[in-house]
């Protein structure tokens, strides 16, 4: 006997959740039909309504600067795309998804950079390692030569400057 009122009360439960889903669906819904027919003042609406909210998501997974401009990128797109946006979900849930994708998105774009600084760190402090001597020689003589052929006061600050380590207020002195 218990045991069918608790699953009634259940029931009932969700029937509540989602008829208030259902309002706040077609609160949404109107937001997204005057957003896509583009009348004065919804994206004011739409960013008020959804710009913090989304930041603060945002926030969770990136970094506060990246939050903002992902969120603003996404308030963008939305008011660019207006007229050719198909939602099959709720609007709330379609841009906090998008948030989420966008920051996924950066999180791997700057592991990509990292990873490839990393490599290019690497393969540039093996680089002498593999030199041969006699590469290291020829560059050697010419940088010798490029010094020579250089006017005889730039010569002396260059030299002075780079092999003896003196400032230039020390060199102009």
């Amino acid at each position: 006997k218990h045991a069918f009122f608790y699953i009634f009360f259940l029931v009932l439960r969700k029937k509540a959740q989602n008829i208030m889903n259902k309002k706040y669906t077609i609160e949404e819904n109107h937001l997204l039909l005057t957003l896509s027919q583009g009348q004065k003042g919804t994206f004011d609406t739409f960013f008020k309504k959804y710009y913090p909210v989304l930041c603060a998501y945002a926030r969770r997974i990136v970094e506060k600067d990246d939050a903002e401009e992902i969120v603003q990128e996404i308030m963008i797109w939305v008011w660019e795309n207006r007229s050719f946006l198909n939602i099959e979900t709720s609007f709330s849930q379609y841009l906090f998804k998008m948030t989420y994708n966008r920051c996924l998105n950066l999180i791997a774009k700057k592991e990509a950079i990292a990873r490839a600084e990393t490599n290019f760190y690497t393969i540039h402090q093996q680089l002498p390692n593999d030199l041969h001597p006699w590469l290291i020689e020829e560059l050697s003589q010419k940088i010798d030569e490029a010094i020579a052929a250089l006017p005889e006061s730039y010569r002396e600050a260059f030299v002075m400057h780079r092999f003896k380590g003196m400032s230039y207020k020390e060199i102009a002195e």
